[in-house]
């Protein structure tokens, strides 16, 4: 079995799985909307669509780092330029694990174990994806396992291809203050003061962009919906990137940026026998009635300004009233 879905009861909600392509999601509708969807004069290969970022994010200068003194060499993969991209796990098969089916939601586990020591990263792992789905979000949980007998470096990442009636008329908003600069190799160069701009139309730009996010929300709105997309990370960095003549583009939250191994910005070390986990949440809610928008509008709003005083230490925390 190469595939997986998860549907509600209604078939309006779904996601589809690709087991033999490092778990990812390949398809994802909520209440009838696509999402995320599968372009057919694409290959998988060459845009990673929606694939899990590890043992690295982006990219690795010529493959190359040093960690602990010790010097290594990863395959350089990226076509065109001379680097290691998207890390080691978005072409592996994972298994299924475990799956859970709720009157409001369903969910699977995805596990992928690490038994060869590669030349460029020879460490052991274990890694679990969980995606839980639900009338109108899905969580995207994972959890790496140092199973070796040495420490490792890494960043995590995910990276989503959302699709828009109209990118032209598509917006963002993110909160940040910084911005990262590349070479012409999309190799981080230096990061740089950003003048925040938002909302953001994506306009016909052609984004190939990195930011330092101030918070770990971001909103993407288009003419048939809008989704939230948070995390529960304290490493916070998010990739834009926007193929030419499409009407999709990356929205990639990260825990690092491109060459992390080297410059250490976003860099972590997981012990043997230690784990780390991050979760990543996609809220979607369509376009609608204006009473409808107002409504949802209304109770995010409520949500953010709350979450961000709690951040604050602003207000105790006690529940907004509806």
């Amino acid at each position: 079995m190469s595939f997986l879905e998860l549907r509600n009861s209604r078939n309006n909600t779904k996601a589809i799985i690709s087991l033999h392509e490092g778990g990812r999601v390949q398809e994802l509708q909520f209440e009838g909307v696509s999402v995320i969807k599968e372009q057919l004069d694409q290959k998988y290969e060459d845009t990673f669509a929606s694939s899990i970022l590890f043992p690295f994010v982006s990219r690795i200068k010529d493959g190359h780092y040093y960690f602990n003194d010790e010097e290594y060499q990863f395959e350089c993969n990226e076509k065109g330029r001379k680097n290691a991209l998207h890390g080691l796990v978005y072409n592996k098969t994972f298994e299924v694990i475990d799956q859970e089916l709720h009157t409001d939601s369903c969910s699977i586990t995805l596990l992928y174990q690490e038994k060869e020591k590669s030349k460029g990263f020879p460490f052991l792992y274990n890694i679990c994806i969980k995606y839980t789905l639900e009338e109108d979000k899905i969580i995207v949980s994972i959890k790496v396992n140092n199973t070796d007998k040495q420490p490792f470096p890494f960043t995590l990442g995910w990276h989503p291809y959302f699709i828009s009636a109209d990118l032209h008329n598509s917006f963002l908003h993110f909160k940040c203050a910084q911005k990262i600069q590349f070479d012409t190799n999309l190799i981080t160069d230096k990061i740089i003061e950003f003048k925040e701009e938002a909302p953001y139309q994506i306009k016909d730009n052609q984004l190939d962009d990195c930011y330092v996010l101030k918070n770990n929300s971001i909103e993407f709105s288009t003419p048939l919906y809008r989704i939230f997309l948070d995390t529960n990370t304290k490493e916070n960095y998010l990739q834009l990137y926007t193929p030419t003549n499409g009407q999709e583009i990356a929205i990639e939250p990260m825990t690092g940026i491109s060459d992390s191994f080297n410059n250490k910005k976003g860099l972590q070390v997981l012990q043997p026998n230690e784990s780390y986990e991050v979760k990543w949440n996609v809220r979607f809610f369509k376009t609608g009635s204006k009473n409808e928008w107002k409504v949802n509008q209304k109770k995010i709003d409520e949500d953010l300004v709350y979450k961000n005083l709690i951040q604050h230490k602003r207000v105790k925390q006690t529940p907004l009233k509806r």
